[in-house]
């Protein structure tokens, strides 16, 4: 394996420039990372709450929206702070 970066695949995540500009979204759906990310980070809900809140998108869509946030935290937030 030596020094390289373990690439992660994100089955769930997309990007579409005609759906929220480009933005990670869960594929299939307009649910941006950063939507799934807010409530977890800062309501505190957890990935069961948020299933409530989209029921349309399931567990592992949740998990795998969260894992890309937190791979990407920095460019995310980032983002999300400029837009405020």
């Amino acid at each position: 394996m030596g020094n390289q970066a373990l690439q992660i695949r994100h089955p769930y995540i997309t990007f579409d420039k005609k759906i929220r500009g480009g933005e990670a979204i869960i594929a299939g759906t307009g649910i941006r990372v950063l939507d799934i990310a807010v409530r977890y980070e800062f309501m505190a809900l957890s990935p069961e709450d948020i299933n409530v809140a989209f029921p349309h998108i399931n567990l592992s869509q949740i998990h795998d929206a969260l894992s890309y946030y937190y791979e990407h935290k920095f460019e995310i937030d980032k983002k999300w702070k400029d837009s405020i």
